[in-house]
């Protein structure tokens, strides 16, 4: 991996664009597929998605081994790749914890949803200990993903639209006001959830893609 060790030699912005764009789309056809009841295998609008083909959750599986490699062909690669890739395992066993311990309906105890959130917020932070220039890309590109889904929400929950955009969980005990209810099932999911999703998935498949693909090059200390 190339030495370049400056920060204002990488350009997070221009390396998401497309990415950003492209995932835009496909957020925007799903829509479009949902509202106009298109086939259900690919436009399903059945709580959290109902496992359509058409979707975003799988693109960090495909743009982390993406960033992964520009950036270790950029010189803005990691010190020690397979520091990240434990950082990013044990970064997804601490997210899941939280997950479970904040929100499994079989555990209770005083400010459990508060500890729960932030261990999946604690969970990709990890990742910036052993590769800070991917995980800025992969935050930067979670946001740019997910805000568009979050407004989409906003307006689906509001309109009441019919697709998995604005759709309850089963057994749904939350807040029943359009606020909370768009705060618990899509603010929240959107903006930290699946950010942390995007950054430990994109992190895990990415380095062990880059330590394949750029084996051979040499990792800058610092970034």
């Amino acid at each position: 991996m190339p030495e370049s060790t400056s920060d204002t030699s990488l350009d997070i912005r221009g390396l998401i664009l497309v990415p950003a764009l492209i995932t835009l789309g496909i957020t925007f056809l799903r829509l479009a597929g949902e509202l106009a009841h298109w086939s259900p295998r690919f436009f399903s609008p059945a709580p959290g998605g109902g496992g359509a083909l058409v979707g975003i959750s799988w693109l960090p599986f495909v743009l982390g081994p993406y960033f992964a490699v520009k950036l270790a062909n950029s010189g803005h690669g990691a010190a020690n790749i397979w520091k990240t890739f434990g950082l990013s395992v044990l970064g997804l066993v601490i997210m899941i914890g939280g997950g479970a311990l904040g929100f499994a309906p079989h555990i209770h105890f005083p400010a459990r949803q508060v500890l729960g959130i932030l261990l999946i917020i604690l969970g990709p932070t990890l990742v910036t200990l052993g590769w800070p220039a991917l995980f800025k890309t992969l935050v930067a590109y979670g946001y740019a993903a997910r805000i568009p889904v979050a407004i989409v929400m906003f307006f689906a929950i509001r309109g009441q639209w019919g697709t998995h955009y604005d759709v309850v969980p089963p057994n749904y005990a939350g807040p029943e006001s359009f606020l909370g209810k768009y705060m618990l099932i899509a603010f929240l999911p959107q903006m930290v959830v699946w950010i942390a999703f995007t950054v430990l998935v994109g992190a895990f498949i990415g380095t062990l893609v880059a330590a394949v693909a750029c084996r051979d090059k040499t990792a800058p200390a610092t970034v």
